[in-house]
């Protein structure tokens, strides 16, 4: 396979496939060499062709409380009573920017992520 640009997909599984004969190349050889290159122009293809958004907001919480093994209600300090937790939860309520901000603070999740919601 030629190095050049991947314009296309099936350029890019081509270029996936010698990535993964490389894959065990040894740094500083000319194998190496060619598995960084063809690494970038996977990587540029990749962002210009299959970007990847953020999450929804609201799954963002529902899967930090699966990690951290939370309920619902330990989710009312941050969003306030069981009520409204259901309805941000159904998506029937918005966040607002202080629930952002307390939800940012308990369960780590970036607040550029809840503000999408």
């Amino acid at each position: 396979m030629q190095i050049k640009p991947i314009h296309n997909q099936k350029q890019h599984r081509e270029a996936l496939a010698e990535i993964e004969r490389l894959w065990s190349a040894k740094a500083g050889t000319p194998a190496h060499d060619r598995l960084e290159v063809l690494a970038a122009l996977v990587e540029d293809f990749e962002e210009k062709h299959q970007p990847i958004y953020p999450p929804d907001p609201i799954e963002a919480i529902r899967f930090r409380m699966e990690q951290l093994g939370l309920d619902r209600k330990a989710l009312e300090p941050s969003i306030g009573s069981r009520a409204r937790v259901s309805e941000v939860l159904s998506g029937r309520r918005r966040l607002t920017l202080d629930m952002i901000r307390r939800l940012h603070k308990q369960l780590g999740i970036p607040a550029d992520v809840l503000v999408a919601a």
